[in-house]
């Protein structure tokens, strides 16, 4: 046999491996190749895949940007896991409350999620330096969409969210603090660390609930440098 023979034998084993887990059909005079997942039904014209960004080099002014930025992203890292479990939270409760039709018993279960909630974080929290506090609120406004402020006025009163509000501002932290990526540099940061850590798996990826693209907002960054302090 020779060399050409045995390519054409070759490809034709190659073909008759590929077609063994996809299907071919007919459509006019277009031939389109189908893909069947094992143990689906469905045939499949694409492959969906997660969205992959592809990270630059970090690069820093001076060693005292460079100590900022390490430093911001030691807080963020330690602090995500509480404002993505705020927000699983969030969600089972608004789940559960649109099944509940009484007030007073919409009421009650509200009032035990939040002292379940509160129990949750309270000890952690409490461990927090006032920095890593302002990263979370932020965080909980990044995955949520509400301000702190906004989720206590809403599980509990308005007098209780001004007095959160009064309280954190005893240690300089804003609970009503909101995550614009977009405007403010630190926040982009924050969100540049966040997505290479999820990229990494260093931390479980939870979409935000806000409406901006990371990449945008990396060419913006890029090209307007942000003032120095």
């Amino acid at each position: 046999m020779n060399g050409m023979m045995r390519y054409c034998v070759a490809a034709v084993f190659f073909l008759s491996c590929f077609l063994g887990f996809s299907q071919k059909t007919e459509k006019d005079t277009i031939t389109d190749y189908y893909v069947r997942f094992e143990g689906d039904s469905i045939l499949y014209s694409s492959i969906a895949l997660d969205e992959v960004y592809l990270f630059g080099k970090l690069e820093f002014a001076d060693r005292r940007e460079k100590l900022r930025y390490y430093i911001l992203r030691r807080k963020t890292l330690k602090v995500y896991p509480y404002a993505k479990l705020a927000a699983e939270r969030l969600v089972e409760l608004n789940d559960s409350l649109g099944k509940i039709k009484k007030k007073r018993h919409r009421k009650k279960y509200t009032k035990k999620v939040q002292k379940y909630i509160e129990g949750e974080f309270s000890a952690e929290l409490k461990k927090l330096t006032r920095t890593e506090g302002q990263i979370l609120v932020k965080l909980i406004y990044r995955q949520t969409g509400k301000t702190a402020f906004g989720l206590v006025k809403e599980l509990r009163n308005g007098w209780r969210a001004f007095w959160y509000n009064t309280t954190a501002k005893a240690f300089k932290i804003s609970i009503k603090e909101e995550f614009h990526p977009e405007r403010i540099h630190e926040d982009y940061l924050i969100e540049d660390i966040l997505q290479r850590a999820f990229a990494s798996k260093r931390l479980e990826r939870q979409k935000s609930v806000l409406d901006y693209d990371y990449a945008q907002l990396s060419n913006k960054w890029k090209n307007t440098p942000p003032k120095k302090d």
